[in-house]
């Protein structure tokens, strides 16, 4: 695609979006009375218009049942997970049986973790990246302490190199190498939350795995944004958020991925609750836990189904449009939104627009994360106040995520002329 800043490009460009409709079923916040240019769906994804509708049905079948609508509610509530299985795997690229929805992100890292981190005196680091997310910083300093270990000595961080602002994959194989006799767990985001880089994650656990140590990865930013072939790659778990890029709402269920290397052993440790147990024996209420097969035997609970109701209509329109359809209209929207920002960049002398994303599209994602040199905060505030909503990260980034199910060539080209005006104001 031959890019270029101007207004008919972009209306052309949309014009032949494959995936343009799918704009028309979402909510936008309005500014002035027009939607918002939302950049934001990295941190909470928008709000789908039969979102709605999806939970009426859940609560007038409630009304109408009661606990009857375990059984006769229109999506029986009893088997209300099963919904999600096909879906989902299809887009963290899985079986059916290696995945499951339930929880929240974090719970679902520390229950995974029970199962995958297994210290001993020897083999008890666990590699991870510079600056990921805090809550997986947390829970991985929780567990080392919980297991009896110093984390200044069981956490490896791989960090940028100086004056770098993203990791060379190099470093991080070698750095599992390195540790080779002593590393239990690798753990990295599948995309990080900052700089939006896409790490290789077959190699990554290509090396852990020859190194005698599991790999486990956080796709709170990858779920739904990047190709994902978990299976293929020997991941052995994964956890996901899905109100993010799979915009179920705030604060919604997640997601877990369990190779079936493991998912069928019922001898791994394991936290274990009463939706986990085999269906057949679930209702005989006897002691002794006999875990269910794949990932539904680390569920803990029945299924939260008010919120998994909006999740259903966000899958429903992933199956709609294709990963294969996303994957292309996010390269080429991601590209249009660096071919701008690169462009209004060099005609401006008092802001330098460094985009600390890697620049190969098989490195990164939707996101882009900008350093502001020379205007910081006030261009970011200008955004906000007309029109744009992107995120704010300190020291001096903004990042921003123009999303393939709801964004449009038109949103970019829009941004591109909203950012010329803030610098011209020459904060």
């Amino acid at each position: 695609m031959h890019y270029q800043n101007t207004l008919a490009f972009a209306k052309q460009a949309d014009e032949n979006d494959v995936l343009k409709n799918f704009r028309n079923e979402f909510l936008f916040p309005q500014h002035n009375g027009e939607n918002v240019i939302y950049f934001t769906g990295n941190s909470l994804g928008l709000e789908p218009k039969n979102a709605k509708e999806a939970l009426l049905t859940e609560l007038e079948d409630w009304a109408k049942y009661g606990v009857e609508g375990h059984f006769h509610a229109r999506h029986p509530w009893f088997s209300y997970h099963e919904m999600f299985k096909q879906p989902s795997a299809n887009i963290v690229g899985a079986l059916p049986e290696e995945v499951t929805a339930m929880n929240t992100l974090t719970t679902n890292l520390h229950l995974l973790m029970v199962s995958f981190y297994r210290p001993t005196k020897q083999r008890f680091k666990i590699i991870c990246e510079k600056k990921a997310f805090p809550s997986d910083q947390y829970a991985l300093e929780s567990q080392v302490k919980y297991h009896g270990f110093n984390p200044d000595e069981a956490i490896i961080e791989v960090a940028p190199r100086e004056g770098e602002h993203t990791i060379r994959e190099e470093d991080i194989l070698q750095t599992i190498e390195q540790h080779a006799d002593e590393v239990a767990l690798v753990l990295f985001g599948g995309v990080n939350y900052y700089t939006g880089q896409l790490f290789d994650m077959e190699e990554i656990t290509k090396t852990a795995h020859k190194a005698g140590a599991l790999a486990g990865f956080d796709l709170a930013h990858a779920a739904g944004n990047v190709e994902l072939k978990l299976h293929d790659w020997q991941v052995d778990f994964a956890v996901w958020c899905s109100y993010k890029y799979l915009n179920s709402g705030p604060g919604s269920v997640s997601g877990i991925f369990v190779h079936q290397k493991h998912g069928n052993n019922p001898d791994l440790p394991r936290f274990a609750g009463w939706w986990g147990n085999d269906p057949k024996t679930r209702f005989l209420m006897e002691p002794g836990f006999v875990p269910a097969q794949g990932a539904d035997g680390w569920m803990l609970s029945n299924a939260p189904v008010f919120s998994m109701a909006v999740y259903k209509v966000s899958l429903d329109m992933f199956n709609q449009a294709g990963m294969e359809n996303l994957l292309a209209k996010q390269k080429q929207l991601t590209g249009y939104l660096e071919y701008i920002l690169q462009d209004i960049s060099a005609r401006y002398d008092n802001c330098d627009l460094e985009i600390i994303t890697p620049k190969e599209k098989s490195k990164r994602g939707c996101q882009l994360s900008v350093f502001t040199h020379g205007q910081g905060k006030k261009l970011f505030d200008y955004l906000m106040q007309n029109g744009v909503i992107a995120d704010w990260r300190e020291p001096n980034v903004i990042r921003m995520a123009p999303v393939p199910m709801y964004n449009s060539f038109e949103d970019v080209y829009k941004f591109g002329q909203i950012l010329e005006k803030g610098l011209q104001k020459n904060f």
